[in-house]
């Protein structure tokens, strides 16, 4: 943790708002994000509301829809709509896709008349598209200006537009027809058109290119903007950089997950953040359930040694080795979970592989049963001397450790399969499922192997 973010607990707990505010408002957009990533959803809404309006602006377009949402619930209408104005078109978009439509209508319904006709523009187009994430916040112009008259237009434009570096040419009927640069402006003389300064080889992509297959282009071509048109090759939007280099974060990430048959990585995100930092009556819903059900497995778990409790009356030595049996299961069971998870998730197992994959761990839970097993057969031997109970004692652990694997594998890919949080129920479930079968596992051999004990 950061000075500065320690500085900002201590004037939290302290209430100490006045010192705060002008240590919030005196840091640059960068520390406020990390700071306000490190604090709870409470105080994180505290500290935003102590930003100066410009600066709250600029943070407020660079969090995550998450946060973003959580804010507007602490706001007053306006200010939320003022919030919802001052974001380019794409953010916005972006945004509105995870709100319920009818919170999005109502605030869509707010905006002014030409923020709500650029946002419409995206909204009509197919999600992970060039259409729905473009901005339409660009410079372009036509080609018959003069420099001096393009100067003037990009100096009354700018502040208001996305980017300025890369100016598009159009027609005066928008259709695209060349591309320069601020940099070539400025340094052409004043009397000349844009036409005779810009390029004609402009790459572009259409409003319905896979967002994915845009931002892979301009990354290869290590562009800082791509124009996007229509059918009739009208300019109507552009990508930026920062957009494609986001969007190539989500889609790879998405792309390990799917491969994985895990989650989407936006579900995966959410189940996340609500475990870390939801209130503790959504990680009840999620957590407790799993709990709930641990707390029946080991009551049956006890139902099971009370079954067998005549067989503990006459053989008490048999009770010395039943928390092996049940660690030794669990712990195997844990293990497989661990590993499964992380090879899906980094595509060491693709989704058609699994049936290969669980006989192959099959394979090593028995083989690492046999090796515990023997070694915890010999030792109960030269402890008790029993050999029946040494037998029952090895051939548990064979068992009970070939089970736990294959239940490692199998429990995290069905809950991921149910739509279930495999990250707080698979151990609970695997743990419990192994306490009952691996005691009566045990006490089965115990009384078959000792018999003439009992």
């Amino acid at each position: 943790m950061s000075k500065k973010t320690e500085l900002v607990r201590t004037y939290l707990d302290n209430k100490d708002i006045v010192a705060l505010k002008k240590l919030i408002n005196e840091l640059d957009i960068i520390e406020i994000l990390t700071i306000i990533d490190a604090l709870s959803p409470e105080d994180s809404v505290l500290v935003f509301r102590l930003l100066n309006k410009d600066l709250s602006i600029e943070v407020f377009e660079e969090l995550d829809t998450g946060l973003q949402q959580r804010l507007f619930a602490s706001f007053t209408e306006d200010r939320v709509i003022e919030l919802i104005n001052e974001l380019p078109p794409d953010d916005r978009v972006k945004l509105f896709d995870e709100m319920p439509a009818k919170v999005t209508q109502k605030l869509l319904a707010k905006l002014s008349p030409e923020e709500r006709e650029s946002t419409a523009l995206l909204m009509g187009y197919e999600q992970e598209t060039a259409g729905r994430i473009m901005t339409t916040e660009y410079v372009s112009l036509k080609k018959h200006l003069t420099i001096k008259q393009a100067l003037k237009r990009i100096r009354d434009e700018a502040e208001e537009k996305e980017t300025i570096y890369t100016i598009y040419v159009t027609n005066d009927s928008r259709v695209l027809e060349g591309v320069t640069s601020l940099r070539d402006i400025i340094i052409a003389d004043e009397n000349d058109t844009i036409e005779s300064i810009m390029s004609t080889g402009v790459v572009s992509v259409t409003t319905d290119t896979n967002q994915e297959d845009v931002a892979r282009k301009l990354y290869d071509l290590g562009l800082l903007a791509i124009p996007v048109v229509d059918k009739e090759n009208r300019l109507v939007g552009i990508i930026t950089v920062d957009d494609a280099m986001e969007i190539i974060e989500e889609e790879t990430t998405e792309d390990v997950f799917q491969k994985s048959g895990l989650a989407s990585y936006k579900d995966e995100s959410g189940k996340s953040e609500t475990l870390v930092k939801g209130s503790i009556f959504s990680i009840w819903k999620v957590r407790l359930p799993f709990l709930l059900i641990t707390l029946a497995g080991s009551l049956l778990a006890g139902s099971v040694i009370h079954a067998f409790e005549n067989t503990l009356a006459a053989l008490a030595s048999a009770a010395i080795f039943m928390p092996i049996i049940m660690d030794m299961g669990g712990n195997t069971g844990t293990q497989s979970s661990t590993i499964f998870t992380r090879a899906f998730v980094l595509g060491h197992i693709k989704p058609n592989e699994f049936w290969k994959a669980l006989r192959k761990e099959l394979l090593v839970g028995l083989s690492m049963g046999l090796i515990v097993g023997t070694i915890a057969g010999v030792i109960s031997f030269i402890w008790q001397g029993m050999l029946g109970l040494s037998l029952a004692v090895a051939c548990s652990l064979v068992i009970t450790m070939t089970i736990a694997t294959g239940l490692g594998f199998g429990i995290p890919y069905l809950l991921n399969k149910l739509g279930l949080d495999q990250a707080a129920g698979a151990d609970p479930i695997i743990i419990t499922i192994k306490a009952i079968t691996g005691l009566s596992i045990y006490f089965l051999f115990v009384n078959l192997f000792m018999s003439a004990w009992l």
